[in-house]
């Protein structure tokens, strides 16, 4: 009976594929390639004697999206009796994919480096240094780099396959595409995410690893470093809690271990293989604008209607005489080490560089940071960074403030130290030579602009600022925008996301958002965090706008007292003699999580007094801002209104 049904789901099949027109079909301002409509098919059923009623050709239709004989083009609706877009499966459009194994698995990396491994040992595979494909390149401001993923263990290969996929086949190129996004960082990936989802047809090109910067040298490995480094200094500080822990040793090895692991999970989500799910085509290769409306990826002529640019950046390297020379880091490789540096020197006190520095000092490095400046997290409140400064000295991190570089070159025995040479802060001071056996360069970012024919497409850029973008995020050439590092100061993986989210709305349904417009709250993970949003103290004073500050110190908070954390504080700033919050900066562990109650309250032009009136759970450290409330409404009882109130109690009395 059943292989009756089959037979017949196969024969209507078959006459319906035949006797319905399939075409291109345009809904407002998107065209559906290769689709019918709903009302054809129940009518055809109906011809064909093979319902005798809508009801019956409705569920006819039904039981064939069930079997998999088509689907909404949007995979949104079941299958009505309306002109809705429906496709064929089997005419399904390929988005790019990799070749299948004769066990019926997808190729991986594994197979490719499995006769490199092959006779060596475990130990000697920690080791192995493979490079990706030839053509797959960096930019950098000093060249072309080939680009190192170390070491290939189960992890790393697990990474590789989902945000490389080695023998990756590019898609079947359209005629034109709605949307072309070139970079598959935070930026790009919500741009192509969002116009797929909307029944655009999109295509992405990478030629380095989907989830960019973020996901596989930035965000994702370094606060699961940073989690470690925090369980390390937890353990050596337990026994002012009473709780004694004896040897604290720390397995680096093991540390850089559980970062790639949980990397390699998390990267799914950033997957070539899940976006050409999503209906986006995944191109590997350069990218090249060849006119205002085509882009060149290898042999694929890409036509565009709009593209989006979202490159990224790169680490900036300063022109220190013999730099380039060394073998120092960035956090394009400082994620690659498997063993401790005993002594660790890191170029820059920026939110990156003293991240890590924290980080490697608990772990047990020696670290040296040499500032330029007279001062950490140049950007951030004076307070906020002397609370950092204070923990970071307790931490064992070494400082040279105000460093003049004479030279930085290799030297030691066996040439692996690196020794950074300092003039002296006067004429008459003999140089310093600090001896370190890993560099880490912290200095800032540079925008991803070169070897991508911007000329070509008429897009002005620079390589210091990168691209020149509108408020509304749109280039010079009407039908390009751009999102992320190559064309903003906010180099935050969050601004990066919420500019594509415009762009999405800005060029696909003429909408007038404004970057300009955004709220924009950062946090340096570092412990404790410093948080910000809004304006600074020396913004307001620039601008000429006077304005009122509100302090809670943590040593005055009870949660923070429980938990040993009192250095740092919540301040908040409001316009002169009102409610209304202009920024605010939050110093304490967890201070990333709590700002965001002041963001949304700026957002929604929600005053001090009302945060005062919410009933915030005791106790908490959050509760420091519902107490910088409490002290703007002290200040609004003025001697009058004191007068009047007690007034009012002696006549209840």
């Amino acid at each position: 009976m059943a292989d009756d049904d089959d037979e017949h789901l196969k024969e209507v099949t078959e006459k319906l594929k035949q006797g319905l027109e399939v075409k291109d079909r345009r809904y407002r301002l998107k065209v559906y390639k290769q689709v019918f409509l709903g009302t054809d098919a129940v009518n055809f059923f109906l011809a064909e004697k093979y319902a005798t009623n809508i009801a019956d050709a409705v569920a006819l239709g039904s039981e064939l999206m069930a079997a998999g004989v088509f689907q909404h083009c949007l995979r949104d609706h079941p299958f009505k009796n309306e002109p809705l877009f429906y496709r064929f499966v089997d005419q399904d459009i390929f988005h790019g994919g990799v070749p299948v194994t004769e066990d019926g698995k997808d190729s991986s990396w594994a197979d490719l480096l499995a006769p490199q491994q092959s006779g060596a040992s475990q130990h000697d595979a920690r080791s192995l240094q493979a490079s990706l494909p030839q053509e797959v390149v960096l930019q950098y401001d000093q060249g072309q780099k080939q680009c190192f993923l170390s070491p290939l263990d189960s992890h790393n290969v697990k990474l590789l396959d989902n945000v490389h996929p080695s023998q990756w086949t590019n898609p079947d190129t359209a005629d034109k595409y709605n949307l072309v996004v070139i970079g598959a960082g935070a930026g790009g990936l919500v741009t192509a995410a969002g116009a797929a989802g909307v029944g655009a047809r999109v295509a992405i090109v990478e030629e380095h690893l989907m989830g960019g910067d973020c996901l596989n040298v930035g965000c994702v490995p370094s606060k699961a470093l940073i989690r470690c480094a925090r369980a390390a200094h937890e353990a050596r500080t337990a026994g002012q809690f009473g709780v004694e822990v004896d040897n604290v040793r720390v397995n680096f090895g093991r540390v850089m271990e559980r970062m790639r692991e949980l990397r390699a999970k998390m990267s799914a989500n950033d997957s070539a293989k899940r976006f050409a799910s999503m209906g986006v085509d995944v191109y590997q290769g350069h990218a090249t604008f060849t006119s205002k409306h085509s882009i060149q990826v290898a042999e694929h002529n890409l036509n565009f209607a709009t593209a989006v640019i979202a490159s990224g950046g790169t680490a900036r390297i300063p022109a220190i005489p013999g730099l380039k020379v060394v073998p120092y880091l960035t956090n394009a490789t400082i994620f690659n080490l498997t063993e401790l540096p005993a002594r660790f020197g890191v170029i820059g006190a920026g939110p990156i560089g003293l991240e890590l520095a924290q980080c490697m000092a608990r772990f047990g490095s020696k670290v040296t940071v040499f500032a330029k400046s007279g001062e950490i997290l140049g950007k951030e409140d004076r307070d906020a960074a002397a609370v950092l400064y204070k923990q970071l000295q307790a931490d064992g991190v070494e400082f040279r403030m105000k460093a003049r570089y004479h030279m930085v070159q290799s030297g030691g025995p066996d040439g692996q130290e690196i020794h950074v040479q300092l003039l002296g802060l006067h004429k008459d001071q003999a140089k310093e030579t600090i001896i370190v056996d890993a560099l880490l360069v912290a200095t800032g970012r540079s925008p991803n602009v070169s070897g991508l024919g911007l000329d070509a497409a008429g897009v002005q850029y620079s390589a210091k600022d990168g691209i020149k973008v509108s408020d509304q995020l749109q280039t010079s050439n009407g039908s390009i925008y751009a999102v992320g590092d190559c064309c903003t100061a906010y180099k935050f993986t969050h601004v990066a996301d919420f500019m594509a989210r415009m762009v999405v709305r800005n060029a696909l349904f003429f909408a007038k958002g404004k970057m300009s417009a955004m709220l924009i709250p950062w946090t340096t993970f570092t412990q404790p965090e410093v948080a910000h949003v809004g304006l600074y103290q020396d913004d307001l004073t620039a601008k000429g706008i006077k304005f009122d500050t509100y302090t809670r110190h943590l040593k005055d908070v009870d949660r923070a007292m429980l938990d040993g954390e009192t250095d740092g504080f919540v301040r908040i700033l409001c316009k002169a003699g009102t409610d209304c919050i202009l920024g605010a900066t939050v110093v304490a562990a967890d201070a990333g999580n709590i700002i965001s109650e002041i963001s949304l309250a700026i957002e929604t032009n929600t005053g001090l007094s009302a945060i005062a009136a919410v009933i915030h759970p005791y106790p908490t450290q959050a509760e420091a801002i519902r107490q910088c409330g409490d002290q703007y409404n002290k200040t609004r009882l003025s001697p009058l209104i004191k007068s009047m109130l007690r007034k009012v109690i002696a006549v209840q009395s």
